[in-house]
């Protein structure tokens, strides 16, 4: 059998459709969107038009979209670039206040830690129940004075958990009207477009970023919402591309294939993924002793199943599968050759050893029921020789 691919939450394939809006940008129409002339301005088109698809799938105004590297970038350009336009405009006394959750990205949480290593921020993290899901109520206990920004990751990359970011919204919109400073409200939301409601207006968000690379188009591109309400200081300094919030000669390919990705998420249907998922579970469950399923699939995206399996190591499950042709993860994919336990499933009270022995499978649009049962007929067995090589695992 050919490869089988269920690592759908790192990264995925490039849609064929994607790929042929893309080629072009590559040859021909090669022209730098910034220039005057005729094949500067064909880029430029091009690019415009990217932005309006991706302004439409999230309810936001056409100059509201800025297109980075991906979400790294955007999470890093939202946080650094407002906490830096705070400071120097001088409105707030002191330091200011941030609110993210124990689960975020290593994008939004390890640059949040440095932050407030250098004594840049405070910082409050707030950790999640033991199905991952976050309450609203423990987000906004966390909420003074000086808070300045909440960011909440709209669904997890590791474990699929969909957070009540409508919910969270709402709440900190109603606390915004008896305040002098504005608490601004962000959003992770780079597992979310293929599967969730991405209206900005509905989410109550001031900003929110995701990939291109994560809807079935490019890698190296993203997107990042920035409500006119909502100043930062640029990261990069240079030219006045994205509005002079990005400088640099913008990547048309790419924003081409990112608009073609998200325009085509409209054609995208889950059910299959659902279902394939669903019989995936209920094989192991069956066939299996000592797994436990990390979250709650009712509030999950529909193709991920984090599960834990006993007496046995993720990276030795990953190996063995990688060897019979199938690639899985151990967690995130930004994590890889770490051996410290997963900081998402720590942070839902898992032990060591749960989350030493935990194994994500993420399927995709093109996943089959034969790839399913592949994967059950070498991983079963896999399980059992890993347990029998040790017995008195710990």
């Amino acid at each position: 059998m050919n490869k089988i691919y269920f690592d759908h939450a790192a990264t995925m394939p490039v849609d064929e459709d994607v790929l042929s809006a893309m080629w072009p940008y590559f040859g021909e129409k090669f022209g730098n969107s910034s220039s005057l002339h005729s094949m500067g301005q064909e880029t430029s088109k091009a690019i415009n038009e990217a932005r309006e698809i991706v302004a439409d799938f999230l309810g936001c105004d056409f100059d509201e979209v800025i297109f980075t590297s991906g979400s790294t970038e955007s999470n890093n350009m939202l946080i650094k670039g407002l906490v830096s336009r705070i400071v120097s405009s001088g409105d707030l006394a002191g330091k200011s206040h941030v609110v993210i959750s124990a689960m975020e990205h290593p994008a939004i949480l390890d640059v949040c830690k440095k932050m407030k290593t250098k004594n840049e921020i405070e910082l409050d993290i707030v950790a999640p129940q033991e199905d991952g899901i976050l309450l609203a109520g423990d987000v906004l206990s966390k909420i003074k004075e000086n808070t300045i920004l909440v960011s909440i990751m709209y669904a997890n990359n590791e474990t699929g958990a969909i957070q009540p970011i409508a919910q969270i919204g709402e709440k900190i919109e109603v606390l915004n009207e008896n305040r002098e400073n504005k608490i601004f409200f962000h959003t992770d939301a780079t597992q979310a477009p293929l599967y969730l409601d991405m209206s900005v207006n509905n989410l109550k968000v001031d900003s929110l970023s995701f990939s291109g690379h994560k809807i079935y188009g490019p890698k190296g591109v993203g997107a990042l919402y920035l409500s006119k309400d909502l100043k930062v200081d640029s990261l990069l300094d240079g030219g006045h591309q994205e509005f002079g919030k990005r400088a640099g000669t913008v990547n048309t390919p790419l924003i081409v294939g990112m608009g073609k990705a998200t325009q085509m998420i409209k054609t995208r249907n889950h059910e299959k993924m659902k279902g394939l998922r669903g019989y995936l579970w209920q094989e192991i469950q069956d066939k299996i002793e000592d797994v436990k399923l990390n979250g709650d699939l009712a509030k999950t995206l529909p193709g991920v199943l984090n599960i834990s399996i006993k007496k046995t190591e993720g990276e030795a499950l990953l190996l063995g599968l990688d060897m019979e042709g199938i690639a899985v993860s151990t967690g995130s994919a930004c994590s890889a050759g770490s051996l410290e336990p997963s900081h998402v499933l720590m942070s839902m009270n898992l032990s060591h050893e749960e989350s030493h022995g935990s194994l994500r499978i993420s399927l995709g649009k093109d996943n089959t029921k034969e790839e399913v049962d592949y994967f059950l007929e070498k991983f079963i067995p896999l399980v059992e020789k890993i347990r029998r090589m040790a017995p008195d695992f710990e």
